[in-house]
């Protein structure tokens, strides 16, 4: 099999559970480190699936390498290359595939509910779980590109999730290990002492329970993954 393109845009923002996953399931991946000068391919016909990481810019942002990155998406849902993003990730998704990046009404961060839709697409997705606590790291939120059906939301944010054909994007981290949670409670202090949205958590309300949280967060994403490989390519 091909492998996994994994894109990691910030050296914070690691796969996680998401590589543990491919890992248990020996499907090979390979890390394309935007963070640190690679460049994007321009076609995805060596990869299996194109797996999009978060980072703390916008996709909105002047940065050279986001044109390359929107190219490369729209080129793999057109070759039905399956296509995962998580949180920056679905917000290059969306935009690629015409849709718009915009300030979300309050910044969410840290542990929060997250309830999945009632509809076929989202059945498929989640099976009987009908909602579960994700974590989350985001200001910015994403409309549905055309096609798309959503197929989770929060109380702050109306889009958490959505599908179109064997693509999956979502605004939560459903990739977290307990040790990026630590990691990015470190790195972020600055902005969590500066943000008064009733969607952020403290770092110590983050990181209370944390090993049984991220354990069942873990499960909620290996659903999620595992109907994402059904349609990699070979």
């Amino acid at each position: 099999m091909k492998p996994v393109a994994v894109f990691r845009h910030h050296r914070n923002e690691e796969p996680g559970y998401f590589a543990t996953y491919l890992d248990a399931q020996s499907v090979p991946w390979t890390m394309i480190k935007i963070d640190a000068g690679e460049a994007p391919p321009a076609i995805p016909d060596s990869y299996s699936g194109l797996a999009f990481m978060g980072g703390p810019m916008s996709v909105n942002d002047d940065l050279p390498w986001i044109p390359g990155v929107l190219e490369l998406i729209r080129a793999a849902v057109r070759q039905q290359v399956p296509v995962i993003g998580h949180c920056l990730g679905a917000q290059l998704m969306s935009k690629a595939l015409g849709g718009a990046v915009t300030l979300n009404p309050d910044k969410e961060i840290g542990w929060g509910r997250v309830d999945v839709a009632d509809n076929a697409e989202a059945r498929d997705w989640f099976g009987a779980t009908r909602s579960f606590a994700s974590f989350h790291w985001h200001g910015e939120t994403f409309s549905l590109p055309k096609g798309a059906t959503c197929v989770a939301s929060s109380p702050y944010c109306a889009n958490q999730a959505f599908v179109l054909g064997p693509h999956l994007g979502m605004q939560c981290h459903v990739e977290m290990t307990p040790e990026i949670v630590r990691a990015w409670c470190a790195s972020g202090r600055e902005e969590l002492e500066r943000s008064v949205s009733p969607g952020v958590q403290s770092a110590a309300e983050m990181q209370a329970h944390l090993d049984p949280r991220v354990s069942v967060l873990n499960g909620i994403a290996a659903q999620l993954y595992a109907r994402w490989i059904k349609n990699l390519q070979q």
